[in-house]
């Protein structure tokens, strides 16, 4: 008995499933499973997110959003990122569907999640031409950055910076303060 070819997922048929406490994404017809995060995971996006909603509110180059979107590429591509920077004027949309050019990702490392961040969604990232992407890690107070057309990432141990094309200033955040303890 042989076993059953893997079925090829696209967007609609992930957007179908049911909710069930997973975080469900596909990327190339891959279905990507993502279980509830830990707590420590959601302290470190919550205070991504929060620093990065700060910086742009003076800013005015994009809108800051995270973990619950569905943005696609294709039909067989559907993404939520931890976090992200969508432009504005697409933001203003409200429409999941106009929202393709994304300034920033972060992804937040979680045992489930490794594999996926670091190789899968990478990668789509850097062909949809996302000029910087953060893989996060709370573990190892890390972060990974990666820009669209990176073979190798840069690690970042101090301070996470972003300096956005139209912005006058720079994002900053030590990352001692966002890996800092509760």
């Amino acid at each position: 008995m042989g076993m059953a070819a893997p079925l090829y997922y696209t967007a609609d048929m992930v957007r179908a499933l049911p909710e069930d406490g997973n975080r469900y994404e596909v990327v190339y017809g891959e279905l990507l499973v993502i279980p509830a995060p830990t707590v420590w995971h959601e302290v470190v996006q919550r205070r991504l997110l929060l620093a990065l909603d700060q910086y742009l509110r003076t800013s005015a180059i994009g809108e800051v959003l995270g973990s619950r979107a569905g943005i696609s590429w294709g039909p067989d591509v559907l993404v939520s990122p931890d976090v992200f920077v969508v432009p504005l004027e697409q933001a203003r949309t409200l429409d999941w569907a106009r929202m393709r050019d994304l300034l920033l990702v972060a992804e937040i490392l979680s045992p489930s999640s490794v594999r996926h961040d670091r190789f899968i969604k990478r990668r789509r990232y850097q062909e949809a031409g996302i000029p910087l992407y953060w893989i996060v890690d709370p573990d190892e107070r890390q972060v990974e950055i990666w820009t669209h057309g990176d073979t190798l990432p840069r690690l970042e141990h101090e301070v996470l910076i972003w300096h956005p094309e139209g912005s006058t200033e720079s994002f900053s955040l030590p990352l001692s303060e966002l890996f800092r303890a509760l």
